[in-house]
């Protein structure tokens, strides 16, 4: 790994944790961020998953980081499954493409079996994560609501071969993203970093299309 180590989050890591997410989401799914705003929440909600926030660190600099909530499969019967979901991954510009976020994902991944986890749901571009043992939630039969709607980009990872069985399932995220619907507090904490432009780029209307689009039959 050339130098770099995978260690657990501690609290001395938190601000250089935001400070990396807010570098590598800066503009890529809107004009600004949020997800550093999410991450400084995120650690007080009760779905964090401490043992699964880890960073990557090279030569005594953060370089990448990823955090766990806890997430929920409902079965036509009422019955529920608890499952991971991770976010935000992020790479410093720096180090992107270099396979970085996959090391993150493995290490990650190992641990979460080790704590008894056997499914991750995530919802993202499909392009980043399908080398990496993710598919379509259509094909596992996981559904976002209960009429059956299978959004492009939820995407269903089973840690242990044959997790799920076949039975319909419906996704229930955490609430924990729900802080970043304060626009003002996000605006608020965002103050507290140096200034940065935001900007359309072309990677938001790519996330546009895979969020508001669905697999049907």
């Amino acid at each position: 790994m050339n130098n770099m180590t995978i260690r657990l989050e501690t609290e001395k890591d938190y601000r250089a944790v935001e400070e990396l997410t807010r570098e590598a989401f800066w503009n890529v799914y809107k004009p600004g961020a949020d997800e550093h705003y999410y991450v400084n929440q995120m650690r007080n909600h009760p779905d964090f998953i401490p043992e699964l926030a880890f960073v990557l660190e090279k030569e005594d600099k953060i370089i990448g980081s990823i955090m766990y909530t806890k997430a929920w499969l409902e079965d036509e019967r009422g019955e529920r499954k608890e499952i991971l979901s991770f976010g935000p991954l992020c790479v410093s510009p720096v180090y992107q493409r270099q396979g970085l976020g996959k090391l993150l994902i493995e290490h990650s991944f190992d641990e979460a079996r080790k704590l008894g986890y056997d499914v991750n749901i995530i919802f993202g571009n499909p392009g980043n994560y399908v080398s990496r043992g993710f598919v379509s939630c259509k094909r596992k039969n996981v559904s976002f609501v209960a009429d059956g709607n299978f959004p492009t980009a939820l995407l269903v990872c089973e840690l242990v071969p044959d997790a799920l069985d076949g039975r319909r399932w419906m996704y229930i995220p955490s609430t924990a993203a729900d802080c970043c619907e304060d626009t003002a507090a996000v605006e608020a904490f965002d103050r507290s970093f140096p200034p940065k432009e935001k900007k359309w780029m072309p990677s938001q209307e790519e996330f546009y299309i895979y969020s508001h689009s669905s697999v049907v039959r």
